[in-house]
C-alpha cells in the first residue's frame, strides 16, 4: 500500500510530498519505506523529481508529462543535454550514467528548457529519437493541418447553405394581400400548395441535401467521431437537410410538423414541469393589460419615414462599428416583411415604414449590436468560419440575445413586448386549429389596423397554407431571452462568467457554449470582436443576475399577500 503526503498547493512553486509504502497485511508497527519526491506544474505541463537510490546511481531522475488540449496523454523524458543548467551551484559529472549533479537547493533551482522536451510517449504518435526542434516542428505541422482539415470543412458548409434562403422561400407575393383585401378582408387568401410550386426554390433540394450528406461523411472520416468541432458542424448539417425538407414541403402538413421540430411549438414546456411558451405568452399579456392605457407608457408619434430613420440608425451604427471603415451599411428596401432586417453587414428598412426615436434605438440594439455584430464576429472566424452563419437552432439564440439586450439597455417598451406576446398567442392559436381568418380577428381586437393585422398574420401562416399549420419561427424571440436569461444567471451561479461573451462570438447555440469554450483554448475559435457594452464590462450584469438568483426563491404569491396593504 503506498500513500503521498505533503504541505499544501502553492501555485506556481514547486511541491514537496513523501511517498510511504507498507506491505499488505504488514504489522503496524513496522516502519514503512519513505521516499520524497518533488512536483512542479508549468501550465499543462508537469515535473517529477524523484531520489535515486545509490545502486541506480544516486542523484535525482527528472520526467514530466503533459495531457494536451486534445486530451492526449505525453510522457516526456527530460533529456540532461538539453538542460540549460543556468546559475545552478556545485555542479558536477554524476557517479554514473548521463546527467550532472548539483548541490543546489530546489528552491534555488531554475531548469529552462531550450525547446520543447520530446516526447517518448503520447496515445497519437511514438517520438523516435528526433531532436527538440523537429519534434516541434512536427507537432506544429500536425496542428496546422489539423486546422486546416477544419477550416476547410467549415468552408465548404458555409458555401453549401448560401443559396438556401428560408423568409425569401416562404413569404407570400403582394398579389396575395390585394386578393385578401379585395375579398373585403372575409375569404381566405389564395395560397395551396400550388401557390409554392409555381415559385420553385433557387437551389435543387435533391442535389443540396446530397451535398450536405457528403459533408457530413468527410467530417467523420477526417475529424472523426467524437471531435467537439466536428459534432457541432455534423449537427448544422443535419439541420441545413431537414430545413430542406421543410421548403420542400411548403404549403402540406409536413411544413408545420418540420418547423416545429425546428423551431419548437407554443405548447413546449421550458423545463420539465414549467409553464409553456403559449403560458407565457398568456401572463405576459395580462401584465400588460394592468399597465395598458396610462398616458405617461404611450408610444411616441411615429413621425420619422424610412430615409430619416436610415440616417439616424447609420449616425448611430457608426459610432460603435466605426464609420470610416463602413463596416454597416443601413439602406432602405422594398422587398421585407418586417419593418427592418439584418444581413451580414447591412440593416434594411422599409420603405414604407415609419418609426420614432425610440424604434431606431431597439433597432440599434436589436439588429445592429447583436444579429450584425454576431455576424460580423462570425466572419472573423480564422478557422470555424461556419460561425458566420447560422442554422435554425442558433435563431433561439440569436433572439433571446438581442431581446436581453433590448431589456438591459432600455430600449425595450410595452408595445414591443405586446407584439411579441401576441405573435406567440398567435401561433399557439394556429396550433390550436385557427385559420388566417379567427387570427387576424385577433390582431383587430388586439387594436391593430387591418394592414398591420394582416402583416402580422401572414408571417404565422408563411409557407403553410392560411388554414394550416403555423411556420413557428417567431417562437424564437420570447424562448430565447427565457433561455438566455437563464443561461447567464446559471453561469454567474457557478462562476463562470467567461463563459457569458462567447455568445456573441458567432451563430451560437446554446447546447454549443461548454465546446466552444473548449474551441477557444485550443486556438480555434478567437473570442468576439465586436461586443455590448453591458457583455464587455459584465461587473452591473453579475451583480443584477446574483440578486436575481436569490429572486428565484421568493413566493410571488407570498410578497403579494404582505404587499396587500401598502400597494
Amino acid at each position: 500500500m503506498g500513500r503521498a503526503t505533503g504541505p499544501g498547493d502553492s501555485p506556481g512553486r514547486p511541491r514537496s510530498l513523501r511517498a510511504e509504502q507498507r506491505l499488505e497485511g504488514a504489522d503496524d508497527a513496522q516502519r514503512p519505506q519513505q521516499a520524497e519526491f518533488t512536483v512542479a506544474r508549468h501550465g499543462r505541463r508537469w515535473y517529477l523529481s524523484a531520489g535515486l537510490s545509490d545502486d541506480l546511481g544516486g542523484g535525482f531522475a527528472i520526467l514530466g508529462f503533459e495531457l494536451t488540449v486534445q486530451n492526449e496523454l505525453v510522457l516526456y523524458n527530460l533529456e540532461p543535454a538539453r538542460v540549460e543548467q543556468g546559475s545552478l551551484a556545485g555542479r558536477s559529472p554524476p557517479p554514473r550514467g548521463p546527467g550532472f549533479a548539483s548541490s543546489a537547493r530546489w528552491s534555488g533551482c531554475s531548469v529552462i528548457w531550450t525547446t520543447p522536451p520530446t516526447p517518448t510517449f503520447s496515445a497519437k504518435w511514438r517520438a523516435t529519437g528526433a531532436s527538440a526542434s523537429e519534434s516541434s516542428m512536427s507537432r506544429r505541422k500536425q496542428q496546422d493541418d489539423y486546422q486546416q482539415i477544419i477550416r476547410s470543412l467549415s468552408d465548404r458548409l458555409v458555401e453549401a447553405q448560401t443559396p438556401i434562403r428560408v423568409l425569401d422561400a416562404v413569404k407570400w407575393d403582394d398579389g396575395v394581400r390585394q386578393s385578401f383585401f379585395a375579398a373585403g378582408c372575409r375569404k381566405l387568401p389564395p395560397v395551396d400548395r400550388a401557390y409554392y410550386e409555381s415559385r420553385p426554390l433557387s437551389f435543387d433540394p435533391v442535389a443540396k441535401k446530397q451535398e450536405f450528406q457528403s459533408i457530413e461523411r468527410d467530417i467523420t472520416r477526417q475529424l472523426g467521431q467524437f471531435s467537439p468541432v466536428g459534432q457541432i458542424m455534423r449537427r448544422m448539417c443535419k439541420e441545413y437537410r431537414m430545413v430542406i425538407r421543410m421548403l420542400e414541403a411548403r404549403g402540406t402538413a409536413d411544413f408545420g410538423l418540420i418547423s416545429e421540430e425546428l423551431y419548437g411549438a407554443a405548447s413546449d414546456a421550458f423545463h420539465a414541469g414549467d409553464p409553456t411558451l403559449a403560458d407565457l405568452g398568456l401572463m405576459l399579456s395580462d401584465y400588460l393589460n394592468q399597465i395598458a392605457g396610462r398616458g405617461d407608457l404611450k408610444d411616441e408619434p411615429k413621425t420619422l419615414n424610412a430615409s430619416a430613420a436610415v440616417q439616424m440608425l447609420q449616425e448611430r451604427l457608426n459610432r460603435v462599428f466605426g464609420g470610416k471603415e463602413g463596416t454597416v451599411r443601413v439602406f432602405e428596401s422594398d422587398g421585407i416583411v418586417a419593418d427592418a432586417a439584418a444581413g451580414a453587414d447591412y440593416i434594411k428598412i422599409r420603405s414604407d415604414a415609419l418609426f420614432n426615436e425610440r424604434d431606431v434605438r431597439a433597432l440599434e440594439v436589436h439588429e445592429g449590436l447583436v444579429h450584425v455584430a454576431t455576424t460580423l464576429n462570425g466572419q472573423s472566424q480564422p478557422i470555424c468560419t461556419f460561425l458566420a452563419k447560422g442554422p435554425p437552432s442558433s435563431t433561439v439564440t440569436q433572439e433571446g440575445l438581442a431581446i436581453l439586450m433590448e431589456v438591459i439597455a432600455f430600449a425595450s417598451y410595452p408595445s414591443r413586448l405586446r407584439k411579441l406576446t401576441n405573435r406567440t398567442r398567435a401561433i399557439h392559436m394556429a396550433e390550436q386549429g385557427a385559420n388566417f381568418l379567427d387570427i387576424f380577428e385577433f390582431f383587430r381586437d388586439q387594436g391593430l389596423d387591418d394592414e398591420d393585422s394582416y402583416t402580422n398574420v401572414s408571417r404565422v401562416f408563411r409557407g403553410s397554407r392560411p388554414d394550416g399549420m403555423p411556420f413557428t419561427k417567431d417562437l424564437s424571440y420570447l424562448r430565447g431571452f427565457i433561455l438566455i436569461y437563464n443561461y447567464i444567471q446559471l453561469a454567474v451561479r457557478k462562476g463562470k462568467l467567461e463563459q457569458i461573451p462567447l455568445l456573441f462570438c458567432g451563430k451560437t447555440t446554446l447546447e454549443d457554449m461548454r465546446t466552444l469554450r473548449q474551441l477557444v483554448d485550443q486556438g480555434l475559435v478567437v473570442p468576439p470582436k465586436y461586443l455590448p457594452e453591458q457583455f464587455r464590462d459584465l461587473n452591473a450584469l453579475s451583480a443584477w443576475m446574483c440578486f436575481s438568483n436569490f429572486l428565484n426563491h421568493l413566493s410571488m404569491e407570498r410578497i403579494e399577500a404582505d404587499y396587500a396593504n401598502i400597494l
